[in-house]
């Protein structure tokens, strides 16, 4: 099953549900207005939908993830990759280049993981 698409405030909202989980919903309303300057209602609405969505799960008031911060941070990046690019890492990775001058360890990262995604 594949991870459910997590929206930008969404994601703020589950780093703090991540650092802290499991938290009383109470504790993350008191959180996200301090983090976030989310209302009540709001904290509210994203735990509804979020739970909705298979990400989060709140039962008897306290909330705690069903995914990871890295199945979420890596449904982000695939999502990037298809919306921007078409789905083509060779053209991400050009892009990212393009934009930013990648050093020798940099490259030498890179040349490994090819390396490593060939065996």
């Amino acid at each position: 099953m594949p991870t459910p698409r997590i929206f930008e405030s969404e994601y703020r909202f589950c780093q703090i549900l991540w650092e802290r989980e499991p938290v009383k919903s109470t504790e993350l309303v008191k959180l996200c207005r301090e983090k976030l300057g989310w209302s009540k209602a709001t904290t509210y609405t994203v735990i509804k939908r979020l739970s909705e969505r298979g990400v989060v799960k709140s039962e008897n008031a306290v909330v705690s993830s069903l995914i990871s911060r890295q199945e979420a941070e890596n449904a982000r990046i695939d999502a990037l990759v298809e919306d921007t690019f078409g789905g083509s890492l060779p053209a991400f990775v050009a892009a990212f280049s393009r934009h930013k001058k990648l050093g020798a360890a940099e490259l030498d990262a890179l040349r490994k993981l090819i390396e490593e995604a060939e065996d």
